[in-house]
């Protein structure tokens, strides 16, 4: 089918934080934005039609999870991740980043360290610190313009008492899709040392076709018992504002912490649109993700070579998943607030200055590819243009 991913959707006007917050966060209302990772791609027609008609009910109350939706999670990670999730080891929450701070509060306590990964997903610094929890940084490894994981600090970190690790797998924001070989390093490492994990694989299912996700929990029994796993179907099928996700927790003391502390913050309540979209996502929408792999791959090429010929002061990487790109600007010697600067007021387009994902990405960028191609296009234009002056 064609999903007219080129269609250039206008999302000004529409409460879009993507769109409708260009004056408050980068001081001009009309600036470019391919920042937060939501797409600029329709929905799936199947998803439209289940919360159109979802919507027709007239009577928005309070909804249950029925057994459908259950069996279209389980389904669709048995056939796209080879991952046989009883459905017993299902918990809702109403997001990827609540559930990350569930996690935190329900497997550690206040002052225990907990060990996180940069550059890495902002959110994950806000959930330890806010819940009165010490970062430990094991800062990735750049190397020949890929990142590696550094396994002896990793140990040094988990052998001075750390207690937890948030694993972002497929990585967020360096596009890495960790291989068998170094997840059961880590793993081997957390059941040496009694260390936890909670693992962001919400963009597990944006990889693309030469590389492959493993989900973390997935690897062994023992992988099983130390993970919390959080997804959603958003990422993948563009649909956040549904606040629709869940755990994947096999060991039951653990998943009956994670849901102590849900219902300690009454936190059970399940989207009236959530079951509906994410039935239609799973069972009738594949063909459409698919879609959008080839067309953010055709984008992550076309970008590089974009930037590889017109501005060879920057160096993008080659991302493997996720519709991210990180892109190396440190050549053109700028500090953070002035690739803010270059950005927001000479270039007029958003992408995510790197410093927010720890002090390692100094001097990087986050694009976001997830948009038609003239949009794209527009925003490169307008950057290079600007860092050319």
């Amino acid at each position: 089918m064609n999903y007219h991913l080129d269609e250039r959707i206008q999302r000004r006007g529409t409460w879009s934080e993507k769109w409708d917050k260009g004056q408050q966060l980068f001081g001009d209302p009309d600036v470019l934005p391919l920042w937060v990772a939501d797409m600029d791609f329709a929905c799936a027609p199947a998803i439209v039609e289940a919360v159109t008609e979802r919507g027709k009910q007239g009577i928005y109350g309070y909804t249950l999870r029925p057994q459908e939706y259950v069996n279209a999670i389980t389904g669709w990670f048995s056939r796209r991740h080879d991952w046989q999730v009883d459905s017993a080891w299902l918990t809702d929450a109403p997001g990827v980043v609540p559930a990350l701070s569930i996690a935190v509060q329900a497997l550690t306590e206040p002052g225990d360290a907990i060990i996180v990964q940069p550059p890495v997903y902002n959110p994950f610094y806000d959930v330890i610190r806010r819940n009165d929890r010490k970062v430990a940084e094991n800062p990735l490894i750049l190397e020949n313009g890929q990142y590696r994981m550094n396994y002896a600090e990793l140990e040094a970190l988990m052998q001075a008492g750390a207690k937890l690790l948030l694993l972002c797998s497929p990585h967020n924001p360096g596009g890495r899709v960790w291989t068998r070989e170094e997840l059961e390093q880590v793993g081997s490492l957390c059941a040496r040392y009694g260390v936890k994990v909670v693992a962001d694989e919400i963009h597990c299912d944006l990889v693309f076709h030469e590389y492959r996700h493993l989900p973390f929990a997935s690897l062994s029994e023992a992988h099983a018992q130390m993970t919390v796993t959080c997804l959603a179907p958003s990422k993948t099928f563009n649909i956040p504002g549904l606040a629709t996700a869940f755990a994947v927790i096999s060991n039951p003391e653990l998943r009956q912490r994670f849901i102590d502390r849900m219902q300690a913050l009454a936190l059970g309540s399940v989207n009236y649109f959530g079951p509906a979209a994410t039935i239609a996502a799973y069972n009738h929408s594949e063909d459409w993700l698919e879609a959008v792999l080839e067309y953010v791959q055709d984008n992550r090429d076309y970008t590089i070579e974009y930037l590889t010929a017109n501005l060879p002061g920057v160096q993008p990487m080659q991302s493997e998943g996720t519709y991210l790109l990180w892109v190396d600007c440190r050549k053109l010697g700028l500090s953070g607030t002035e690739l803010k600067r270059l950005m927001y007021r000479q270039a007029k387009v958003a992408f995510t200055e790197g410093s927010v994902y720890g002090t390692n990405g100094e001097g990087f960028l986050r694009i976001n590819l997830a948009c038609p191609r003239s949009l794209l296009t527009e925003a490169l234009e307008r950057f290079v243009a600007a860092a050319g002056c």
